[in-house]
């Protein structure tokens, strides 16, 4: 069961791991807060934004701990609808970014203010991929994303847009044009970064081959990628012949070698490779470990 202390910590070395995805997230994080939003007078997305917005007229309150209050609501959330290990990871997550936020303090100052917003959105993404590649998160709209894509599946980035999208009102009633347009960029550097650090090469991909060579493609694909395939039956459109058609479901690492045994087999076979939002299975499966 999810939310049974067996279940809580899966293991020593994977806690450390855990562990030290978060620092290094928070951490990088809190660089590109301090260094370039803060300083660039930019806004980022998500509850970090809010925030911002809320210190830029309360700058006598800590915007780590503005940080803090806005997440209550959210951790409530992270432990009805997610689980406790989550919730105890996302605590975590969120006092280490409060932590690195009142601590870390680079200052990066290009000369070139496009330059600063493509930086803090790069600087951003990765620190939050990388804390999302953990067992938590850093509380905020993160919360709200892993609950939706367990719920629902509804994408990580459907949400964080929806909510980016307040932010962004927000952005253009107390602030300027310019500092609007800046924070596009930083929004939409960051959340590539975010899914590249989050899915990256863990990405599956669906392939659909038609070949009349189908019997020994399926032999070479579980004998020398070592993935299951399952065979089709069906029926050409045109000359009513009957056609089997392979379908596998590979990690983006094999995939090139998928393609070249096939090549190799039959040059003239029909192959469609498409994306997958999730693939749920115990070998091939690449869901969230939230």
């Amino acid at each position: 069961m999810k939310n049974s202390p067996q279940t809580l910590f899966l293991s020593p070395q994977q806690v450390v791991q855990d562990v030290l995805l978060i620092v290094m997230g928070s951490v990088l994080c809190a660089t590109a807060i301090n260094g370039i939003l803060i300083r660039q007078n930019f806004v980022t997305g998500g509850i970090t934004g809010i925030s911002l917005i809320i210190h830029k007229f309360i700058p006598g309150v800590h915007l780590g701990w503005i940080y803090v209050v806005l997440n209550v609501p959210l951790f409530a959330l992270a432990w009805m609808a997610v689980g406790r290990r989550f919730f105890f990871y996302s605590i975590f997550g969120a006092l280490s970014l409060t932590l690195a936020i009142a601590f870390v303090h680079l200052d990066i100052n290009l000369d070139d203010k496009m330059l600063n917003a493509l930086l803090a959105g790069l600087i951003l993404g990765v620190g939050a991929g990388l804390c999302l590649r953990s067992a938590g998160s850093q509380g905020g709209t993160d919360i709200l994303s892993v609950m939706l894509m367990q719920r629902f599946s509804v994408g990580i980035g459907n949400t964080v847009l929806a909510v980016n999208a307040i932010v962004l009102l927000l952005v253009s009633i107390f602030y300027s044009i310019e500092a609007l347009l800046y924070t596009l960029i930083v929004l939409y550097v960051a959340s590539k970064c975010v899914n590249l650090v989050v899915t990256g090469l863990s990405q599956r991909k669906a392939v659909f081959i038609i070949s009349a060579q189908w019997e020994e493609i399926s032999r070479e694909i579980l004998k020398d990628i070592r993935r299951g395939v399952t065979i089709i039956k069906g029926e050409g459109g045109y000359a009513r012949n009957e056609e089997h058609i392979l379908y596998a479901v590979v990690p983006l690492t094999e995939l090139g070698q998928l393609k070249r045994l096939v090549q190799q087999i039959d040059p003239a076979a029909f192959v469609v490779i498409n994306d997958t939002l999730e693939v749920v299975n115990y070998r091939i499966g690449n869901q969230p470990h939230w």
